[in-house]
């Protein structure tokens, strides 16, 4: 497809612009010398319907949960009520300047007090800052408030490991390393679970903590959670609680009665943000009494019937985000909670679970299935055997054809060929059916037209990809030089 520049002709202009208010030489001088452009910025020159045209084309070959299933695993792609995105798009919440003073703010303020509350009463946590502004932002966060907690306390020089099981989330390890502890894994057992034997074996006075996903990404929920955050308690640690996968427990159970120091919410995927395309997220930081003192600044506290913004926290970590997070996203996180409620919240993680296991029972008579047992939101299949040079990639591209998103390949890592599947609670069971028959079929495919999936897909806007050349050669600006557009 052409790009914006390889469209329209010298001259033509989508709208026009007012005359200058002032003389133009005027304007120029309040410049400074240095910041003035000494060439006209290159900018397409097309006309309305030209413009219209390219950016509505291209929105007819992108792909989001308004368009079909989307059943990427550990993403949790649910549908989100347009109620929500109307209450985001009202101009008292999209025209509030950040710098506005507190009395002001007070309406924005009352909101994120009470979305602290309603978070802090889903975590079971006494604290929480709304700053990260995504769930790998949030365990980075939460990295750093583990590092000031051992430093106030005069043991930071020891405790330098952060153990991290095999089946926890891929950004997990990263964030404990830019905060400067080295990572030990522990191995999962035969069930799919913590190795408790792995994990004794690594508990000394050297650890800092332990990182767990919960449910861990193979969609199994750790059955003895009580055990390892009381055995990581045992040496002195403390026990982060990755929270991407609330979905499978929302409303049901609460990371503080699991011994969680820490817990992240992922809004984005949890409380009805549309997730993707690089954002907006948000990665408010749930924590335990002992670590509230270290919590970013400012902390938004409530005084009779007002609201202010609270810097005095000499222990704090300081901030980790400009003003107070992505706070749009907040706006309809709030408006999600209270229109489920508690009861609408158990019938989202309820039906999550239930969706999960539906699809797991269908397809694992015809996929490998790994860890063959009941499953929380989402389950891990194989593509490996399924038939011979048959890879997960040309499963995940023949499912383009049949109108689905393919799921999350490849990860977990100790999956061999991976399929992450999380149909999430919004889909009805005729697309569930549909998505099961798509797999099915394209199994018996595999066996008697293997060439249909290595060659998938055939009906999508654009063919199979040299994906590997396409990461280390991105093509990231226009070719002004070897390609000059039309308009110049």
């Amino acid at each position: 497809m052409p790009t914006i520049f390889d469209r329209g002709q010298k001259g033509r202009r989508a709208l026009a612009l007012p005359e200058l208010s002032r003389p133009e030489e005027e304007i120029l001088r309040a410049i400074p010398a240095g910041m003035r452009r000494k060439n006209p910025p290159r900018l397409p020159e097309v006309s309305q319907p030209e413009l219209v045209r390219h950016y509505t084309a291209l929105a007819r070959l992108n792909y989001g949960v308004d368009t079909g299933f989307y059943p990427l695993g550990s993403c949790t792609m649910k549908y989100n009520p347009k109620l929500h995105e109307d209450l985001a798009r009202l101009p008292g919440f999209t025209d509030l300047h950040p710098l506005l003073p507190e009395e002001e703010i007070q309406g924005a303020l009352s909101l994120l007090w009470e979305l602290s509350e309603h978070l802090k009463g889903i975590a079971g946590m006494p604290g929480i800052t709304l700053q990260p502004a995504a769930g790998a932002h949030g365990e980075l966060t939460g990295m750093f408030l583990i590092k000031r907690y051992f430093e106030d306390r005069g043991e930071h020089l020891k405790r330098q490991k952060i153990l991290l099981p095999d089946s926890a989330h891929g950004t997990n390890p990263a964030s404990a390393a830019m905060a400067g502890f080295r990572v030990v894994s522990i191995p999962s057992d035969r069930r799919g679970m913590v190795d408790l034997a792995a994990l004794k074996e690594n508990l000394d006075e050297t650890v800092a903590g332990i990182m767990l996903t919960v449910p861990n990404t193979l969609g199994i929920f750790e059955e003895d959670i009580l055990e390892i955050t009381e055995l990581v308690h045992g040496v002195g640690g403390l026990c982060y609680f990755d929270g991407a996968n609330l979905n499978a427990f929302l409303g049901r159970a609460r990371p503080g009665d699991m011994g969680a120091d820490i817990f992240h919410f992922n809004l984005h995927k949890t409380f009805s943000t549309p997730h993707g395309g690089g954002g907006p997220g948000a990665g408010p930081l749930a924590v335990a009494e002992p670590l509230v003192p270290y919590l970013p600044v400012p902390e938004i506290v409530k005084e009779g019937e007002k609201f202010r913004l609270r810097y005095d926290k000499p222990k704090s970590i300081g901030r980790v985000h400009p003003y107070f997070g992505n706070f749009l996203v907040m706006v309809k996180a709030l408006a999600y909670i209270l229109t489920l409620g508690d009861e609408g919240m158990r019938e989202v993680s309820g039906a999550a679970v239930l969706a999960a296991n539906y699809l797991r029972v269908r397809l694992k008579t015809t996929y490998k299935l790994p860890y063959d047992r009941l499953c929380k939101h989402e389950f891990v299949l194989s593509g490996e055997g399924l038939a011979p040079g048959i890879r997960t990639l040309d499963i995940a591209k023949r499912l383009i054809d049949y109108g689905f998103h393919p799921p999350t390949i490849y990860f977990p890592l100790i999956v061999r060929e991976a399929l992450m599947i999380e149909p999430t609670e919004t889909e009805p069971k005729e697309v569930l059916d549909a998505f099961c028959e798509a797999m099915l079929k394209i199994a018996e495919e595999a066996r008697t037209n293997p060439e249909l999936l290595r060659e998938a897909p055939h009906r999508a806007p654009v063919r199979r990809l040299d994906e590997a050349r396409a990461v280390r050669q991105p093509i990231l600006r226009y070719p002004f030089l070897e390609n000059p557009p039309k308009t110049q």
